[in-house]
């Protein structure tokens, strides 16, 4: 693989590059989805994305739900955003986050105003942000300024086989050139916590990975299960695909990360990565549509996702990648897969010829090619709630 790699991307203000050029309208709260919706509606070439929270939310649960809506609307992939809330104080204090970029943001309360005055403003300012986006160009980015996240669906013995290596390999190949990764799904490796530890690039990350696992353990996996995991990890789809504890499980998505990177720093739900390039861990669910949103939040700008049985999974603001090696999957699934590994299983793809294929269609993928989740509409905003609202 030649070194010299680089795609078309758009530069923001504040010198991150992204692979999309969205004007987005970003609900604070569910009371708002409507309004946004409504916005998105009469502004085209917009797009609202609605979700279930946002009101009667206190402590950690409340700044996550700050972080990853000011994430959402900070990352290089949107151009600007038009936030609409309920209240005027919180709807501000996500408005000032996304400001911080410098990329374009007002934002509008209903209270004291109704749904269609706010309707009216909002969809004056879209319509001022989405005619400016679309004079933007793209510029060529050398590949070190892509972000890029990666997370496993619907797993099954090809995954741990093929898919999931393939992914591994792309790692080992982009990291040398200064790309910034990052995987997660805490409870999902379980099993595979003790060589996750040794996969860090110190003793002290290590021990850093070790406390959040184990905190995911005490907190939450040890006070709510009942007998065991079956059917939540694994689920009924891995189990169905020939895996059958958790443990198989989390040594098939560890292949993820590859032979020889080690990740360099452990991070908190849609924490921005802050030691420079490499190979981060973030403590997500394993929940396809939540650890792609939290990821996204962080500022990841392409995620790959390998799947076994087919996940349909994407993303509003981050394009999904799906790659799969089940030859079953690739043909009764096949509008869903972007990359077909499944050649590996058979001999006829090496699996450094698969890392190629994927790192090409990567490239392809942050110079504006749709994936197959783009193009099926698929637009997962999952956020991760901590606990009960108030």
């Amino acid at each position: 693989m030649g070194a010299n790699k680089s795609f078309l991307g758009y530069r923001r203000e504040n010198g991150r590059v992204g692979v999309r050029n969205h004007v987005i309208i970003l609900p604070l709260d569910d009371l708002s989805n409507a309004a946004c919706e409504a916005v998105a509606n009469n502004i085209k070439g917009t797009m609202a994305i609605p979700h279930p929270y946002g009101r009667l939310q206190f402590g950690a649960d409340l700044d996550l739900h700050f972080s990853t809506l000011i994430g959402a609307g900070s990352n290089p992939n949107v151009a600007a955003v038009v936030v609409i809330g309920i209240e005027p104080k919180w709807t501000n204090r996500v408005v000032e986050g996304i400001a911080k970029t410098g990329k374009p943001v007002e934002g509008f309360a209903i209270e004291q105003h109704g749904d269609l005055s706010t309707i009216q403003r909002a969809s004056w300012a879209a319509k001022k942000f989405v005619q400016a986006a679309s004079e933007l160009q793209r510029e060529p980015c050398d590949i070190s300024e892509l972000w890029v996240s990666v997370k496993c669906g619907e797993s099954d013995t090809t995954s741990g086989l093929a898919s999931n290596p393939t992914v591994g390999n792309f790692i080992d190949k982009v990291d040398p050139l200064g790309v910034t990764t990052c995987f997660g799904e805490t409870s999902e490796i379980t099993g595979a916590e003790a060589v996750c530890r040794t996969r860090a690039v110190s003793p002290e990350i290590g021990d850093k990975f070790m406390a959040t696992w184990q905190a995911y353990m005490d907190e939450v996996i040890e006070p709510h299960k009942t007998s065991d995991l079956s059917e939540s990890q694994p689920t009924a789809g891995n189990i169905e695909g020939g895996l059958t504890t958790i443990e198989e499980k989390a040594f098939g998505n560890l292949e993820k990360i590859g032979k020889h990177t080690k990740y360099i720093d452990v991070l908190a739900p849609a924490e921005a990565p802050a030691r420079g390039p490499g190979l981060y861990f973030m403590d997500t669910s394993s929940a396809a549509a939540e650890c792609v949103t939290l990821q996204m939040a962080a500022g990841f700008t392409v995620h790959l996702f390998p799947t076994g049985q087919g996940n349909v999974i994407g993303n509003p603001i981050e394009p999904v990648i799906k790659l799969s090696a089940n030859p079953r999957t690739c043909r009764t699934m096949s509008e869903h897969i972007d990359l077909d590994c499944s050649g590996i299983l058979r001999g006829e793809m090496t699996l450094d010829d698969a890392g190629d294929a994927l790192l090409d269609i990567t490239l392809r993928t942050a110079s504006g090619r749709l994936t197959a989740a783009e193009s099926l509409g698929h637009r997962e905003f999952v956020l991760t709630k901590l606990y009960r609202s108030a």
